[in-house]
């Protein structure tokens, strides 16, 4: 007689209450808004609600049939933070809107519509990267194709006729009417790439052939890719002027390489490096030199180039503990503030407090990434989980860092908060990814055999 399985519960009504609680939250945000500023209750406000609500479903219900066994976690508190950058884009366009009134000038055209757009493709490209990845390791079978196809958008941008120069970084493809940047979709592939390059090649760089001050470093021979990354990196830099995606792919593959070796020499070496390029951009190039000068000093600047993080940091400043209060702050006075400097203009009118639970919420997704890595049974959906939840983590660090002045400014946008329709579709692709990994580890092991009474018997002596 075998002893029937304990079923497993899939929560997805965790899942689906959470989701209801993050959409209740962006419809009390946009009613503030709309109050506080007196655009009042109109349809650009109830599309906007009944839009997001819509993709939110459609998103659960994709997830319950396609990966019942996923993280209950990760797709609320995605579907959350979407929200809030909603909001904020909705409360930048009311204010811009105003001020036309205010100047008899032209009303501007809503960037919230064209930001509901772009989150309804991002839903889509999820709900495939689910319908069709049925198993993540089969990735791992076109391995040296994603590295390809993602240095071959990575210089994009380079390309004549097609690409394109905006504020002094060449990072944009203009094709058929419509402008995007590759490198977000680069970043995808080439993590897959790493791992999977990693999981065959991660014993022999895991070889100690030295030891200095207790660190065992590799053989020469073994320092080839991380000497390639570093030199790609480099060239991003140089000739693309784009200095965010510079440290996120650098950055990346160091931590995955750490990661698949368990060598904190790979730390030291790629810290080094990165010190040693840091110093030859400050020498030799000028944009970098006049960044690293801005975050010094923004006020010796403030009135052309450090115009920005300045006003960023007044917007902060303004806000406070608890902020001005959604509406009622000034955020048209930062330049980019629906971009670059969203949170900024957040942090004006949600104030530090708003700030923190803000960055709690990027904490929680990533570690529920990271728990994901741990879980799952695979050496390949190890490292592509870790290495997905470490863009992730770099990208928050990096722009946050740089709108607070911690480090200098970088260019990279906020994760689901900012406009902007190709970061926001990668990085729904990589919540895709996570949680069809997080389905294979979280899901129980039907192969395992029943327990049956009769296999244990009592014997008796004769």
């Amino acid at each position: 007689m075998s002893i029937p399985a304990v079923r497993q519960p899939t929560r997805r009504g965790v899942e689906l209450v959470l989701l209801v609680f993050a959409w209740l939250i962006g419809v009390l945000g946009v009613l503030q808004v709309g109050w506080a500023t007196g655009e009042g209750t109109t349809t650009r406000l109830w599309i906007t609600i009944g839009v997001v609500g819509a993709l939110a479903l459609a998103m659960h219900i994709t997830v319950r049939f396609t990966a019942p066994y996923a993280d209950p976690i990760m797709l609320p508190v995605t579907t959350l933070l979407t929200i809030l950058g909603l909001v904020m884009i909705y409360r930048i366009d009311v204010s811009a809107a105003q001020r036309a009134v205010r100047n008899d000038a032209p009303l501007p055209t809503p960037d919230v519509y064209a930001q509901l757009t772009w989150f309804a493709i991002a839903v889509v490209l999820f709900i495939a990267v689910l319908v069709i990845v049925r198993d993540h390791r089969r990735l791992q079978r076109y391995t040296y194709t994603f590295g390809l196809i993602g240095i071959i958008l990575l210089v994009l941008p380079l390309a004549p006729v097609v690409g394109t120069t905006v504020n002094g970084a060449t990072l944009w493809v203009r094709m058929f009417g419509l402008s995007f940047q590759p490198g977000e979709l680069a970043k995808i592939l080439l993590t897959i790439f790493f791992a999977g390059y990693l999981v065959v090649k991660r014993d022999s760089l895991a070889l100690v052939r030295t030891k200095f001050l207790g660190l065992g470093f590799p053989r020469p021979k073994d320092l080839g890719p991380l000497l390639i990354a570093w030199l790609i990196s480099l060239a991003v830099l140089v000739f693309e002027n784009d200095l965010g995606t510079s440290m996120l792919f650098f950055g990346l593959f160091v931590s995955m390489l750490y990661i698949a070796t368990q060598r904190r020499s790979w730390l030291v070496l790629g810290g080094g490096l990165f010190v040693i390029g840091a110093v030859l951009a400050y020498m030799f190039f000028g944009h970098v030199r006049l960044r690293v000068e801005i975050w010094l000093d923004p006020w010796t600047y403030a009135q052309d180039s450090g115009y920005q993080i300045v006003q960023s940091l007044f917007g902060f400043a303004n806000g406070g503990l608890l902020g001005a209060g959604l509406g009622q702050g000034f955020p048209n006075l930062v330049p980019f503030a629906n971009t670059d400097f969203i949170v900024a203009a957040l942090g004006e009118e949600i104030g530090l407090t708003g700030l923190i639970a803000m960055l709690l919420m990027y904490g929680i997704l990533i570690e529920r990434g990271l728990r994901t890595a741990i879980s799952v049974r695979d050496s390949f959906g190890k490292l592509l989980a870790a290495g997905l939840s470490i863009t992730l983590a770099l990208q928050v660090f990096v722009i946050i860092g740089g709108v607070t002045k911690l480090i200098p400014l970088t260019g990279l946008t906020t994760p689901f908060l900012s406009y902007g329709g190709s970061s926001l579709i990668a990085n729904f692709i990589i919540i895709g990814l996570l949680l069809r990994i997080s389905d294979r580890a979280r899901r129980p092991d039907v192969t395992a055999p029943a327990v049956d009474e009769a296999l244990t018997q009592v014997v008796r002596r004769p």
